[in-house]
């Protein structure tokens, strides 16, 4: 019988956690193609330089030869999301919970990265893909073409291949 009050419990903090992180807006649901990408020289299209082997440079498209910085559209450092301390991630890993417990920064969530065609989502569009997380389009890319075309950001190159090409349903808040 005291299992049913925790569940109660632990249901309305994540409900609460979710209208915190993404509001109370409605969001509009959009048939997504989505793939990932990360800071490699595959996907971002950079060159080492020669002799200067340790500056990076854009190998392709308009800003063909200028300095390659990492950055995305916008100008931000593009991340991967994270879910705070107070959610279902904290929930189903509890053995992580002394490490965000001690370490304040990785108390709020934040989300991640996504590229898209800025003719239809603006810069700043929080989108929500499931399995990924929350998203924010910071980014735009040479094959993002099209209102339902993302590009999700991930920590490394094995993870945007593992991410794959996929179709599915993701809800856009705009």
């Amino acid at each position: 019988m005291k299992t049913l009050p925790r569940l109660s419990i632990l249901l309305l903090l994540c409900f609460w956690v979710t209208l915190t992180l993404f509001g109370c807006s409605a969001k509009k649901p959009i048939k997504a193609e989505l793939t990932g990408y990360d800071l490699c020289q595959t996907c971002c299209g950079f060159e080492y330089g020669f002799p200067d082997f340790w500056n990076r440079y854009v190998s392709v498209g308009p800003r063909k030869g200028q300095p390659y910085t990492g950055k995305t559209a916008s100008g931000t450092t593009p991340r991967t999301p994270y879910p705070g301390l107070l959610s279902a991630d904290t929930l189903s890993h509890p053995w992580t919970l002394p490490h965000r417990l001690l370490l304040p920064w990785l108390w709020s969530p934040h989300c991640g990265t996504a590229a898209a065609d800025t003719q239809f989502h603006s810069f700043g569009t929080k989108i929500y893909v499931d399995g990924y997380g929350c998203a924010i389009v910071e980014d735009r890319g040479s094959a993002i073409k099209g209102y339902g075309r993302f590009d999700l950001f991930f920590s490394s190159h094995e993870k945007a291949l593992a991410w794959g090409r996929k179709s599915m349903r993701i809800f856009a808040d705009e």
